[in-house]
């Protein structure tokens, strides 16, 4: 794991993810490689970048847009370089410092690379973990970008009502099944659905869900959401697309809501799936807005807030599935794409 005793100064051999070349399709372990250069833990004169020795690092499904080479970039988005490290959201211990927010000790969480030790250019992206008195793994999903997200899909873009019906897709990953505990915690009938029948008892059991399907095991998906959402969805939080949104606009109420902040089921097609349903959109004049967690980082004090108190009097439960050694990295990074993880994927690094 992380090395001992070192200090600033000293010169590191620094373990690294890299990024082979540009994928078209699935990712594959293959398309990665670990190595290891020399790394010297000092911030350069005159820099206001800061050095961090990394922790914990997210795998989040986003990542599978930065691997690609695209001729139409998407703004704020930034895309990996082949024969560089990866690099998301992590947690990290700042070791030295060139920016007067930062000081060595400070442990952060934000954008960093996929290696032992990183030189953060902008760490004004950064933001300092005050709240120690909940596990620091959190902060890659509850009380990071996740929960900037599960916050935004609930309080923000969909807010149901007390009573409602919300349907949620990919329900037991790291943004779901925050959303459903929220959309609990507000009094409505929550539903999700998850590829395993391992996650839907964690649904159920754990996370408090009045109902919940296994997509692979319902050969008609219209009639699994007809079966636990009998009087319709009032609020649809898409994390998938494809067949399931289909499904769903069958079943959406009149003026329900649908809010898009993924579509995992079409990011490795040659061709994205065609929607047959497209019309009740007008018909049951619905409204759907697509979003992400760029839009709601301003809230972010406010989620702390909310979010704090009910993880520490436990009316909110976050379940993680933590891989440890780098070396693991690209198969834990991979398997988010088959489902292969039981909620929060998190690679550890150097666990404090």
């Amino acid at each position: 794991m992380g090395k001992k005793n070192v200090k600033v100064g000293d010169e590191v051999q620094n373990k690294q993810v890299i990024f082979k070349d540009y994928v078209t399709g699935s990712p594959k372990e293959s398309d990665f490689h670990i190595t290891t250069c020399t790394t010297k833990l000092q911030v350069p004169q005159g820099s206001n970048a800061v050095l961090v020795k990394n922790l914990y690092l997210s795998c989040d499904p986003v990542m599978q847009f930065q691997m690609r080479k695209m001729e139409d970039p998407l703004s704020g988005y930034i895309y990996y370089v082949p024969g560089s490290p990866i690099n998301g959201f992590g947690v990290a211990k700042v070791l030295d410092s060139g920016h007067a927010e930062f000081s060595a000790g400070d442990l952060v969480w934000g954008t960093t690379s996929w290696e032992e030790y990183s030189l953060i250019q902008n760490p004004e992206q950064l933001k300092k973990i005050h709240h120690t008195d909940v596990p620091l793994t959190h902060y890659t999903g509850i009380l990071g970008m996740p929960g900037i997200t599960a916050y935004a899909a609930i309080y923000e873009v969909g807010v149901p009502k007390k009573g409602e019906c919300v349907f949620i897709s990919a329900a037991s990953g790291a943004v779901g099944q925050i959303a459903g505990q929220f959309a609990k915690l507000l009094g409505c009938y929550v539903v999700g659905s998850a590829g395993t029948q391992q996650k839907i008892n964690l649904l159920k059991n754990k996370f408090g869900f009045d109902d919940a399907f296994n997509y692979k095991q319902e050969p008609d998906l219209d009639a699994a959401l007809k079966r636990c959402c009998p009087e319709g969805i009032d609020f649809y939080l898409d994390h998938v697309g494809g067949k399931m949104l289909d499904a769903v606009l069958l079943n959406m109420k009149v003026h329900g809501r649908i809010a898009i902040c993924g579509m995992i089921s079409q990011y490795n097609l040659d061709e994205p799936e065609l929607l047959r349903n497209v019309m009740l959109l007008a018909l049951k004049r619905l409204t759907v807005k697509g979003f992400t967690h760029r839009d709601h980082h301003h809230l972010y004090p406010k989620i702390l807030e909310l979010v704090l108190p009910y993880i520490r009097d436990k009316k909110i439960f976050y379940v993680e599935d933590i891989v440890e050694g780098l070396e693991n990295g690209p198969a834990a990074l991979v398997g988010l794409f088959t489902g292969r993880n039981f909620g929060k994927q998190i690679l550890a690094l150097a666990p404090q």
